[in-house]
């Protein structure tokens, strides 16, 4: 990209005057950096290290020294801000189009093996940086807004809602599912119940846009994430206690878990768990909580089979706690 046209993309300002005009790639790591690069200067102590490895920029944000002239040193008032523009730009320049989806439908995406022209976008602006970077011309992308600006695209797009091709549950557990789509029968799937309207949603739109796809085996996506345990709290092998555990970092999901298990469990002791200030419609065995110390407390002095634990996820476990012993950990 040549140095004229960074500048007016990205709103920065150029603080000497170079003999360098283009660059070849922009490279976030100084160990990385080749000749010809533009260097972003996340970390100035690495600022040193991309010069000797022959940066031809350095575009930096914190106060920096100019230690040599030849090439260009540019001043950010924020690296995210122009990192934003850039891949922006870059999407516009590849023609690219964006879909919005929510939270769980992202997370399924990054479980299903599809073709190159499809990018799911999750993660730092670093990492949106290389994924439409490394992207063919026209890819279609995914993402959601609870998680990546919308502004970064400058063509977005709803998903397609019209009635689909709904999943035949075969045989179901709270936290397995096997199922039938598109004619492919998919054996005790480590998918719960929960997530087959967000699959469905998902595959449709996989469909709808012609988009080849393969579903391979499901791993847990941090939401609706299930942790056996004994009643010392010792994690156990999936499926191997009668204590569960359940986390849910999104608060927003709280209503349509907590129906889900009245449904689907209604034999068992449920408990909810959630923060102190999030409402909910259930009155029922809810306890709340004003910090991770008082989830321990609920957790130790109640009976329960499934204890819904909403707001935070299952680090809780490994975290040391103050003034209090830890739950037992046994990985």
């Amino acid at each position: 990209m040549r140095l004229e046209n960074f500048l007016a993309l990205t709103q920065t300002t150029l603080i000497n005057e170079p003999c360098v005009h283009s660059f070849e790639n922009i490279v976030f790591d100084a160990i990385k950096v080749k000749r010809g690069d533009l260097f972003f200067a996340y970390d100035t102590k690495e600022i040193q290290l991309a010069v000797e490895n022959g940066a031809y920029g350095i575009i930096f944000e914190k106060p920096a020294k100019i230690s040599d002239n030849e090439i260009a040193w540019i001043k950010a008032d924020s690296l995210d801000d122009a990192l934003h523009r850039l891949i922006r730009f870059k999407t516009i320049e590849k023609e690219m189009v964006a879909y919005e989806c929510n939270e769980i439908v992202l997370k399924l995406s990054l479980q299903v093996i599809t073709m190159t022209y499809f990018r799911t976008i999750i993660g730092d602006l670093k990492s949106i940086f290389k994924i439409i970077s490394e992207a063919q011309q026209k890819t279609t992308l995914l993402f959601s807004p609870a998680l990546t600006s919308r502004d970064m695209f400058a063509v977005v797009k709803k998903m397609p809602i019209a009635s689909f091709e709904p999943i035949e549950i075969m045989e179901q557990t709270l936290f397995e599912t096997s199922f039938i789509y598109d004619n492919v029968f998919y054996e005790r799937q480590l998918i719960s119940p929960f997530f087959i309207p967000y699959l469905e949603e998902l595959l449709h739109f996989y469909k709808t846009l012609k988009i080849e796809y393969k579903l391979k085996k499901f791993t847990p996506i941090e939401h609706f994430e299930p942790v056996f345990t004994n009643k010392r709290f010792e994690i156990k092998n999936f499926g191997t206690s009668d204590k569960v555990l359940i986390f849910e970092p999104n608060v927003e999901l709280i209503e349509e878990q907590i129906s889900f298990l009245q449904r689907h469990a209604s034999w068992a002791n449920t408990i909810f768990v959630v923060p102190h200030d999030v409402e909910s419609k259930e009155s029922k065995n809810i306890f709340r909580y004003k910090n991770e110390k008082e989830i321990i407390n609920i957790l130790r002095n109640t009976l329960f089979n499934f204890a819904l634990i909403v707001g935070v996820d299952k680090t809780l476990l490994s975290r040391p706690l103050s003034n209090q012993t830890q739950l037992t950990i046994d990985f």
